[in-house]
């Protein structure tokens, strides 16, 4: 007997979910809940195949911690077992309502942003952040004058995405590699990141190569802000979290007897690195701000 077409599309979304390396963690959460949104949609999901595809997102990818937040907002709406009928009707207005508050925490993270962003800034970014680039759209609708630097953002290489949506909304772009931070960071009026988790012991996890870029923006005393809403908020320790490592075959390295190929995706950054967070809460500085 076949695998029952409801059953089907939930293996299909947390494939898509775990496959998905171009999406920062924000944007990652919007997409799952879409996706079950849709699915829930077409009909004929129990609250049991619900409840097993919630459980299962929530662990699909441990170092982006906003899909596991979003869907413990979304268990509210599942009271009790009830008749298959009426599984979309319990979660469909907790979905929508947890796609619109990711939205609304995006659009906050950007107008609070604004404020520290000098006019014809030279703005360095690492790796592609939904809340950067909801930033730079705004910036952009406000008529400001600014320029990007972007790295590659290697071996996923994001930030050729980024690059993209920039070139798009009509923002010079200078695009680098990863190995040029040291070239470019100086350059730079102020840093930007993303986050896709914030740790409880004052770390947070990006994209690697967000430890060597903070360092270097404390070396040169430029500005870091990490954009971070509370979908970020973890309450594990950075020694206790799982770093995705994806496929080695991405890095394009030799095989050979004597080589092991890593591919880690993230890092956790301490903060005192950091000029500070900005979530929809507002700013919150860490020891002292580098730079003017």
């Amino acid at each position: 007997m076949g695998t029952p077409e409801p059953d089907s599309r939930a293996c299909n979304i947390i494939e898509t979910v775990r496959a998905d390396t171009q999406s920062g963690a924000a944007q990652l959460a919007t997409r799952a809940l879409t996706l079950v949104r849709q699915w829930l949609a077409a009909g004929g999901v129990s609250t049991d195949a619900l409840e097993q595809l919630l459980t299962d997102l929530a662990k699909a990818r441990p170092s982006m911690v906003p899909l596991a937040n979003a869907i413990d907002r979304v268990r509210p709406g599942l009271v009790g077992h009830q008749a298959v009928a009426s599984a979309a009707e319990q979660a469909l207005p907790m979905v929508d309502s947890v796609l619109e508050q990711i939205a609304s925490a995006n659009q906050r993270v950007a107008e609070i942003a604004t404020t520290r962003i000098p006019e014809r800034a030279k703005i360095f970014t690492h790796s592609r952040s939904s809340q950067v680039l909801a930033l730079f759209r705004l910036l952009v609708q406000q008529g400001r004058n600014f320029s990007v630097i972007c790295t590659q953002s290697s071996p996923g290489n994001e930030g050729f995405t980024l690059a993209r949506e920039l070139d798009e909304l009509g923002v010079r772009v200078t695009v680098i590699t990863d190995a040029q931070m040291g070239l470019f960071v100086p350059k730079a009026d102020l840093v930007l990141c993303g986050c896709d988790t914030w740790l409880a012991d004052g770390h947070f996890l990006n994209k690697a190569g967000s430890y060597p870029l903070a360092l270097l923006a404390r070396a040169e005393e430029k500005p870091l802000w990490v954009l971070a809403d509370s979908f970020k908020d973890s309450t594990a320790p950075h020694d206790e979290v799982t770093l995705e490592e994806m496929a080695a075959n991405q890095l394009g390295a030799p095989a050979g007897q004597h080589i092991t190929v890593r591919n880690l995706y993230f890092e956790p950054v301490p903060v005192q690195l950091i000029s500070g967070r900005i979530s929809e809460q507002g700013v919150f500085s860490f020891p002292a701000e580098p730079g003017p």
